[in-house]
């Protein structure tokens, strides 16, 4: 194939996927392996988090799937997890209020990765809804429309059975096969089937041979291989050790198959809402959506329900900085919990009594009372040394880089003095350090160097008291003036 119809980016420098590539290119088998090598693996705050870690009692172990300490507030966010899994639970508020550095947004990133893929979560901070594009509600409202999945269930048709003969007629002229017929069997019948063009590409680059199980829907064509005949277990020439063994499918040939997709109700509406609306889906340029597009979507939804062809997942939205929100938000937010629709929301917030966004009245956590009467609230405390130390452990396994015994106590010292964000981003900076005198470890001077080349929040505001007179419209010092 020629190098422009080529899935694979061109690259300048010599890596070591380029050849790979260009071989791919010609064998459509091996683009999907290349494309998982090249994908970029970027080390996040919360990238080594895999999940609550939590036991089969909902008691929180230790360290466990990334997660340490918190233990009573990974318990709570466990049973709100298990009742979200049972689909019991939808329309209610959580709130995780703690004190900075407390690893809230890092307990709502654990139930995401422990809910699976199919439970639909959204994330979404709490400023982001401020934009010139939409209006505030609408903003949320497509928030909330994303963190509700659809369950579509439909019969497709589908022919299943063992291979027993491939024949494929070549021209002589060496042109591409455009006729053939193939034997399909179950333990109760044979049929022969004609093949198209289509079809016959299918086969050869799937390796299709005599002995294989496959399925061929109906509906697109396509030839799923399920694995070999156990009756061709005794092949050794046609065996690999990924050789998977099934039965001789039962029954007739032919068969109704139930197929289950799971959409979410924004990307329904979007499809809906305009003439391209597929193609705004990947483009991201969705728009305000109207009420009557949303309103006809619903009544189809319920009498899909109706009829059993489609199930409500209630899915999770979680609003970070949720302090950020005004007063219409929040207003907004009283009225969606009560939809019979409605998702589980679950926000966090650093602040204490603070200001309503938008009013001069102050609340808790900057929500008003009667939205803060609706919420379960989780509370997290501060990390003691210990837990910060085995922190520091994860990240620095996490971010490849070897430390000494003594350095890492250093570093546990500084986390608890000052906060563990900044203890933790002295990892890397104190690895770069340690490269440049071509050590193989992290040492204790590195560590000393980097914490006086960046200096925390505490150092930093004392510069800017003592030098307060150098800055420009400092309001620190002007309390005294003399007469």
């Amino acid at each position: 194939s020629s190098p422009s119809a080529s899935p694979i980016p061109a690259q300048r420098e010599n890596h070591p996927g380029r050849f790979a590539a260009m071989a791919a290119a010609s064998d459509p088998k091996k683009i999907a392996e290349v494309r998982d090598v090249h994908r970029l693996e970027r080390i996040g705050a919360h990238s080594h988090i895999r999940g609550l870690g939590l036991d089969d009692a909902l008691d929180a172990r230790m360290i466990s799937q990334g997660m340490v300490g918190q233990n009573g507030a990974r318990r709570a966010a466990g049973i709100i997890l298990s009742m979200i899994q049972e689909e019991k639970i939808a329309g209610r508020a959580v709130l995780i209020a703690g004190q900075p550095g407390t690893g809230k947004t890092a307990i709502a990133m654990g139930m995401a990765k422990a809910l699976g893929e199919d439970t639909p979560f959204t994330m979404l901070a709490g400023s982001e809804i401020f934009s010139l594009e939409m209006s505030k509600t609408e903003a949320l409202t497509q928030a909330f429309r994303r963190s509700i999945g659809i369950r579509i269930r439909e019969e497709a048709e589908i022919i299943e059975g063992e291979v027993v003969e491939i024949e494929i007629e070549r021209p002589a002229s060496g042109q591409i096969a455009t006729f053939g017929k193939m034997t399909l069997k179950t333990t109760e019948m044979e049929t022969m089937y004609d093949l198209g063009q289509k079809m016959i590409e299918t086969i050869q680059k799937e390796s299709i041979s005599a002995g294989d199980i496959i399925t061929i829907d109906k509906s697109s064509g396509k030839i799923s291989l399920l694995g070999r005949s156990f009756a061709r277990s005794r092949d050794y020439d046609a065996m690999g050790p990924q050789t998977r063994f099934v039965q001789c499918p039962e029954g007739e040939l032919q068969k109704r198959k139930e197929v289950v997709h799971t959409v979410n109700l924004h990307e329904i509406d979007v499809i809906n809402s305009r003439q391209q609306g597929f193609l705004a889906l990947f483009a991201g340029d969705t728009g305000e959506i109207k009420g009557e597009v949303r309103e006809q979507i619903d009544a189809k939804v319920a009498e899909w329900r109706e009829e059993g062809k489609a199930d409500i997942v209630p899915g999770v939205l979680f609003i970070d900085e949720v302090h950020m929100l005004d007063i219409e938000c929040f207003s907004f937010l009283n009225r969606a919990l009560e939809a019979d629709s409605s998702p589980i929301v679950i926000m966090a917030t650093n602040r204490g009594i603070t200001n309503i966004r938008g009013t001069d009245y102050k609340s808790p956590h900057g929500i008003p009372l009667d939205l803060l009467d609706r919420m379960l609230i989780i509370s997290t405390q501060p990390y003691t040394a210990r837990e910060i130390r085995k922190i520091l452990d994860i990240r620095a396994e996490e971010e490849d880089v070897e430390m000494t015994e003594e350095a890492k106590e250093l570093l546990t010292k500084i986390g608890t003095e000052s906060t563990l964000r900044y203890a933790i981003h002295l990892i890397t900076v104190a690895n770069l350090v340690a490269m440049k005198r071509k050590a193989q470890e992290v040492d204790v001077q590195d560590i000393r160097k980097v914490y006086s080349l960046f200096v925390d929040v505490k150092r930093s505001t004392q510069f800017l008291i003592e030098y307060q007179q150098e800055f420009m419209f400092s309001e620190v010092m002007e309390t005294y003036e003399p007469e």
